[in-house]
C-alpha cells in the first residue's frame, strides 16, 4: 500500500522551499542532505521543528525539501511555512493550532531595493560643507 504525500510550497526573502510530507519515522532531508547537516545553526533547526512540536507530529512524519535561493536563514524560514502548510492538509484540525502560532502567515518582509545617489537602500554619501 502507497503511503500518502503531502505538497506544499513555502516562500521567504528570495528563497522558496518545495516540501513533501508523508508518514514515516522521523527522516528530514534538505536537498538529498540530512536537515541538521544542511541548517547548521541550532536555532534554525529549531525554527524548521516548530510546527512539528506544536502538531505533536515530531518524529512522526518524513520530510523531504528541495530549497533554493537566498541565504540559509531564508531556506529555513520557506522550509518552517512549507512544512506548516503540509501537515494542514494532512490534518485539518491542525489549522487552528497553527495559525495561532503564527506558522501559516508568509513573512512579507524583503530586502528595500538600494536607491541611485546613495550608498545603500538608506544610507547616503557623507555630505560635505565646503
Amino acid at each position: 500500500m502507497a503511503t500518502v504525500v503531502y505538497r506544499s510550497t513555502g516562500k521567504r526573502k528570495t528563497a522558496v522551499a518545495s516540501v513533501r510530507v508523508m508518514s514515516g519515522g522521523g527522516k528530514m532531508m534538505v536537498n538529498g542532505r540530512p536537515m541538521r547537516q544542511y541548517l547548521t545553526k541550532d536555532d534554525l533547526m529549531a525554527l524548521v521543528e516548530k510546527p512539528l512540536e506544536i502538531t505533536g507530529m515530531l518524529g512522526k512524519v518524513d520530510i523531504f525539501c528541495s530549497a533554493r535561493g537566498g541565504g540559509l536563514s531564508g531556506q529555513a524560514g520557506a522550509i518552517r511555512l512549507g512544512i506548516a502548510r503540509a501537515l494542514v492538509k494532512m490534518n485539518e484540525e491542525s489549522r487552528n493550532v497553527l495559525k495561532k502560532a503564527g506558522l501559516l502567515t508568509r513573512d512579507p518582509r524583503m530586502v528595500e531595493r538600494k536607491k541611485y545617489g546613495q550608498i545603500k537602500a538608506r544610507k547616503r554619501f557623507q555630505y560635505s560643507k565646503r
